[in-house]
């Protein structure tokens, strides 16, 4: 039997490009196992991710394998088995990993296998502490705060200034009056 050399089907070769741009765009990758939770329960997660601008697709491995490899992702191969689920961050990289925490509380799953943040890989273990790292709203208010407070002081130690040579200068004139 002689063996015959298909070329890929379309919708696979389109979806393995869509994958490889969603790769690319993306700040944070986390693949999830959802074997265990319902049509239902996959709808809820769907619908918090969404409302934080974070993508969840369910993903043939295969084509996730080609999508990451075109993406330079080669590190996810390894937990690219077993049914997989991306979410997608492409703003803040610990949102998918607040979404998760959160649905958790009342669900046990998704299992985070591995995070992709920023090109590097790490173990899904790491989803947990990674969910408490403050947003980018938060960082963002906290720097300027400790930029406002030395600002604010060093205004209140000039506009103390005048004060304390007018004080002086009164002083003197009181001296010099009374001594007259």
């Amino acid at each position: 039997m002689e063996h015959v050399s298909r070329e890929p089907r379309p919708e696979k070769v389109a979806a393995v490009e869509l994958l490889t741009e969603k790769f690319n765009k993306a700040n944070s990758i986390y693949l999830t196992d959802f074997s265990g939770l319902s049509v239902e329960d996959i709808t809820e997660l769907r619908r918090q991710f969404r409302a934080k601008d974070v993508e969840y697709l369910v993903v043939k491995n295969t084509l996730a394998q080609r999508g990451a490899q075109n993406a330079g992702h080669e590190g996810m191969m390894p937990y690219l088995v077993g049914p997989i689920a991306v979410a997608l961050g492409y703003d803040d990289p610990a949102e998918p990993a607040r979404v998760i925490a959160e649905f958790r509380k009342s669900h046990d799953k998704p299992e985070v296998k591995a995070c992709i943040i920023e090109g590097d890989v790490l173990p899904g273990s790491e989803a947990d502490s990674i969910a408490k790292w403050p947003s980018r709203d938060q960082l963002l208010a906290s720097l300027v705060g400790s930029l406002n407070s030395p600002l604010s002081g060093l205004v209140m130690s000039l506009s103390g200034l005048p004060r304390k040579l007018v004080y002086a200068l009164n002083a003197i004139r009181e001296k010099k009056e009374t001594q007259a």
